[in-house]
């Protein structure tokens, strides 16, 4: 058991299904008090009835003070995961502004409205935890998905400065970056998926193992796939040939088509 969750009162959006019910069973069977959000109340219903945890369905941008009360006036972690993303068909920038908007707002805002709820308690009292599903497209991006791929590097961006800024004053932040996982995000990537993704597919419990492992060793970035760091290493070491092998699976994937 994980001393620091055991008790806890903890948030976990997007959790109907996917990356978020994994990290949520992995909470409670940790002892720690989960709320489930998910827009689909009944998906976010049946997943705190399985865990023991409680439901509060909506907007993932608007269910910090309905959570806390749900925890009796205090959320010591907030899993910020809901997240989605719009698959462009292959035709580069054809999503419209409605579908950057909605990834604007979910993958990265959501994050942000969270947090200014939040801050105030946990710096009061010295401690608090923000957990952000970012995915490897924050780091290193994604064939066939701008608006998602932009949005990510937001959301990594936002966990880093939150990190920076409080660490000092209790606050810790992980920033959870996997690359392919079995859920049903995957299966709406298409023939990209298919190519970058799939073979390399993990579990969402192997997600919520990893997070817990960093959470162990109080680390910020969490790669459940650990050679996304070789990756990140040589996109910062070289850029022109980090991106230059990113082209030849653009093309490839074009090819494929």
């Amino acid at each position: 058991m994980v001393e620091a969750v055991q008790g806890a009162g903890v948030v976990v959006t997007g959790a109907g299904g996917g990356i978020g019910a994994a990290i949520a069973r992995r909470f409670a069977a940790e002892g720690a008090r989960v709320v489930v959000n998910d827009l689909d109340g009944a998906r976010a219903e049946a997943v705190a009835a399985e865990i023991g945890g409680t439901a509060v369905p909506g907007d993932a941008s608007a269910i910090v003070a309905d959570a806390r009360d749900a925890l009796g006036g205090t959320v010591d972690v907030y899993c910020a995961n809901a997240g989605v993303a719009f698959d462009d068909g292959g035709q580069g920038l054809s999503a419209d502004e409605k579908s950057w908007a909605t990834s604007w707002d979910v993958n990265v805002m959501a994050h942000v409205r969270a947090a200014e709820q939040l801050l105030p308690g946990w710096l009061e009292r010295g401690s608090g935890r923000f957990v952000s599903t970012v995915s490897a497209a924050g780091l290193l991006s994604m064939i066939g998905a701008p608006s998602y791929s932009v949005t990510k590097h937001g959301a990594y961006a936002f966990a880093e400065w939150l990190s920076l800024t409080y660490r000092h004053r209790g606050i810790k932040v992980h920033a959870i970056c996997p690359q392919g996982v079995r859920t049903d995000m995957l299966a709406a990537t298409g023939t990209a998926g298919d190519l970058v993704l799939k073979p390399t597919a993990v579990e969402p419990s192997d997600v919520a193992d990893a997070l817990f492992k960093g959470i162990e060793e109080d680390r910020f970035l969490i790669l459940p796939h650990p050679e996304v760091a070789g990756y990140y290493q040589l996109r910062a070491a070289d850029p022109d040939r980090w991106l230059g092998n990113m082209n030849h699976l653009q093309q490839k994937w074009e090819e494929a088509r």
